[in-house]
């Protein structure tokens, strides 16, 4: 790995919300890209974001291309490339992949179309309406943009994808396909149906005049808190530039971490409830592909959402692969402060292991009040901590019972 970037709910660039994550801060408020009739309402909302702000973008093309995470996707690669120092020439250019997976794709663009059909005729559905939805487009029109034209491919993998796209990035590299890769998720969800689709099916928090969050919608999402009540819906985009070892040293390149070892499973369950065996597997196949022990690992990055269920299973697992050792591992999670983005979800909690690593530090589980059965468990809450430590455990579980496990290896 020598680069990444990301735009999330703490800001438009990985640096902005690597920053404000290191103070603590929360990215959430009452959502202003749409009117809904939820107290679902409190969402992560990428800040300062404009997609004419892009030299490559101009009126025609925002308005051509409007399902968001295809302009935004463009970006995040730009941002991704220029941080990892490789340039794009006849060279690396036929030699880079790019995999950006996402949940749910152009919604956004799908509801422009549709309201146009009912409300000015069939002829007002936009030509550009089918590749506005799919999923790999945004890829595609990142290789456009910015010039390379190895593999383009959309992992799907729910709110996993984002790992899945770096563990194929890797393997990818591994194998020869390719040299570099441009990895990670995104998706733009935040449009009337999703939220209320969410909101229906009980997934995400809804804030009533009793719950803290009332007044400060920065306390809504509080993963492994004894108060949690659903997770936080939220836009973003997180891409990981991956290089081979050997083009490391051609291209003068900055090794910033390591891909040491995946695990990826399936539950054959339920399609929202998470299954342990399942889960507990692909931890240790993760753990294990990188030919280290549990004992190796100094810091797991968690999914941790914010549900009842989801919290305590995942603490289940962890329990079962470290044991008594869990009661001294760090274990928090970037969606207290960042929400969850689905498919990019995965992708930016990499980017913030790895810079976590770097720096010496661990981001918080801000929000946080005690639970008493999660008691055994250090979710490094409210303030981030000095701590170093060489491996991180990254888990991202997904929808329809899909599992991807990271263990990334600081440099």
């Amino acid at each position: 790995m020598v680069g990444y970037g990301a735009a999330t709910a703490l800001g438009n660039t990985f640096r902005k919300t690597w920053d404000r994550a290191v103070r603590g801060e929360s990215g959430f408020r009452k959502i202003s890209r749409c009117e809904v009739q939820t107290r679902s309402n409190v969402v992560g909302e990428i800040p300062d974001w404009d997609p004419l702000d892009y030299d490559f973008v101009d009126r025609k093309e925002a308005y051509n291309w409007n399902a968001d995470f295809v302009i935004l996707t463009m970006a995040i690669c730009q941002q991704a490339l220029a941080d990892s120092g490789l340039e794009i020439t006849p060279e690396t250019g036929p030699r880079t992949a790019c995999l950006i997976g996402s949940a749910l794709n152009g919604t956004d663009a799908f509801r422009v179309a549709m309201d146009n059909y009912v409300n000015k005729g069939p002829f007002k559905v936009s030509p550009y309406l089918l590749p506005n939805l799919c999923a790999n487009v945004p890829a595609g029109k990142a290789g456009m943009a910015l010039g390379f034209t190895g593999p383009v491919i959309s992992p799907q993998g729910a709110c996993a994808s984002g790992n899945h796209a770096i563990a194929m990035g890797a393997r990818m590299i591994r194998d020869g396909d390719c040299d570099f890769a441009l990895t990670g998720g995104v998706d733009t969800c935040l449009v009337p149906e999703i939220v209320q689709g969410f909101a229906n099916m009980l997934a995400t928090i809804s804030i009533g005049p009793k719950d803290r969050a009332w007044d400060d919608p920065r306390q809504a999402c509080r993963p492994f808190s004894i108060d949690r009540r659903g997770i936080v819906l939220s836009e973003g985009c997180g891409v990981l530039t991956l290089a081979a070892e050997e083009m490391v040293k051609t291209w003068g390149l900055t090794p910033l971490a390591e891909v040491a070892g995946v695990g990826w499973t399936s539950d054959a369950y339920h399609f929202t409830l998470p299954n342990k065996k399942t889960i507990i597997r692909a931890i240790a196949q993760a753990i294990d592909d990188a030919g280290i022990t549990p004992d190796d690992i100094g810091y797991v990055n968690a999914h941790g959402t914010s549900t009842r269920k989801g919290d305590l299973t995942e603490v289940e697992c962890l329990r079962d692969i470290f044991g008594r050792r869990l009661e001294k591992l760090p274990v928090s999670s970037n969606k207290s402060q960042l929400g969850h983005s689905l498919g990019a979800s995965a992708a930016i909690e990499a980017a913030l292991s790895v810079e976590g690593m770097r720096n010496g530090l661990i981001l918080p589980t801000i929000n946080h009040l005690p639970d008493p059965e999660l008691d055994d468990v250090d979710v490094v809450p409210h303030t981030a901590r000095r701590y170093a430590h060489e491996f991180v455990l990254s888990n991202a579980f997904g929808f329809g019972g899909t599992n991807c496990c990271l263990v990334l290896k600081g440099m």
